[in-house]
């Protein structure tokens, strides 16, 4: 009876409860592998964290900006000029906690209700729970295994209305690691160009996560950059999930009404963690590239073994650290007194047999699927992969 309605319409997150489910079999001292969470098994690089010794002893201990640290803006600046040629000024650079505030602040600044945002499925678990934070409309687009989890121009202008906001995707992304390619962006451009209402809203977290070529940004067509967010961070790419440093650069109108409202709810994020995102941003990305070589052999490695599983139908990641594979061969199956009539319903069996955690497709709007993450060591790859194979081999 205290809760407000508009909380009342957001869900739990899906990757965080199983992660949770996972701690609590843990506990209980069951050998579980952790296959849910989009976490680097890394740690923070050397450099990095003596840029935060550094900032410590220098006293960075007060207060920060609302929008974030000269440093810190100007890094960004510096970093979307050198990797995305984006030219950006300091001023319309937001500095949050982690990229998941700032998509919130983008959708909480610009959505309410009877605005619609349209969302390519498979999506991340936030999007559609932000958008219903907002009390705006996600209208969903389905792209499926047969169309590499993509969506095409003829499925986004479909989509297109009046009341249409916002357009929320990720290139590279989680939970499928598609990534567009120029030309299909292009594509995308061509449609966008025609509705001029429509922000696009470019989540770019796993940028430095791609495997085979050079991410590309939508924001690179002229025609659409005053209307392009970009979001991206520290989190992914340098393994710095706890330091909880985001970004976006946007249009000014856009960057100003997030400072505004991050500066009611939360104010400008960790005077020490922005130094040492700085330092990220702007010194060698040696261990990045490194980070980069493991995920790959990773995910050839999960590709491979997945391969050899009857039932997974699977594409071949070319980014981010997921496999998407689609599970629904193994629906209406059972084995010891379960029974699967759902992706949540495997990823449940899964757990309480084998001990390995996934993640179902339903919370990502794709409820044929599981996710995996492969952030973790071969070792554990091989094992939870081999137990996997063993438990879906049993259903019949």
């Amino acid at each position: 009876m205290y809760i407000s309605e508009r909380l009342a319409n957001v869900n739990e997150s899906a990757t965080l409860a199983m992660s949770q489910k996972s701690r609590d079999l843990q506990a209980q001292g069951h050998d579980v592998i952790n296959l849910s969470i989009g976490q680097p098994d890394f740690n923070t690089p050397d450099h990095i964290k003596e840029a935060a010794k550094k900032a410590i002893d220098d006293n960075y201990s007060k207060y920060t900006p609302v929008a974030g640290l000269p440093v810190i803006r100007e890094a960004v600046c510096a970093k979307l000029k050198r990797d995305n040629d984006l030219l950006y000024k300091p001023s319309q650079i937001v500095v949050s906690n982690g990229a998941k505030q700032s998509i919130a602040n983008i959708i909480l600044s610009m959505v309410g209700p009877g605005d619609e945002v349209i969302i390519p499925a498979p999506y991340w678990v936030s999007y559609i729970e932000i958008v219903n934070l907002a009390q705006g409309k996600n209208v969903i687009v389905e792209a499926g295994l047969d169309q590499d989890f993509k969506i095409t121009p003829a499925q986004l202008e479909a989509a297109i209305r009046p009341q249409t906001k916002a357009f929320l995707f990720s290139s590279p992304s989680n939970p499928t690691g598609s990534i567009y390619t120029k030309e299909e962006l292009r594509a995308l451009a061509d449609v966008f160009v025609k509705y001029p209402h429509v922000v696009i809203i470019s989540d770019e977290i796993y940028e430095l996560i791609t495997f085979g070529g050079t991410h590309e940004s939508i924001a690179q067509f002229e025609e659409l950059k005053d209307r392009v967010v970009v979001v991206n961070g520290v989190s992914k790419g340098y393994a710095m999930t706890g330091w909880r440093i985001g970004y976006l650069a946007a249009p000014q109108s856009i960057a100003d009404a997030c400072v505004r409202l991050q500066g009611q709810y939360t104010s400008g994020a960790c005077a020490v963690s922005q130094v040492a995102s700085a330092a990220a941003l702007t010194q060698t990305q040696k261990p990045s590239l490194e980070m980069k070589e493991v995920f790959l052999r990773r995910r050839d490695l999960v590709v491979k073994m997945a391969r050899e599983i009857d039932g997974l139908k699977i594409n071949v990641p070319q980014g981010a650290f997921y496999l998407f594979p689609e599970v629904d061969n193994y629906f209406g199956k059972s084995y010891a007194g379960y029974t699967i009539g759902t992706a949540t319903d495997l990823a449940n069996y899964l757990l309480e047999t084998v001990f390995v955690a996934t993640v179902s497709g339903e919370a990502f709007g794709s409820p044929k699927c599981l996710r995996f993450s492969y952030a973790t060591s071969d070792e554990k790859l091989v094992e939870a992969m081999s137990r996997i194979k063993g438990a879906l081999d049993k259903l019949a």
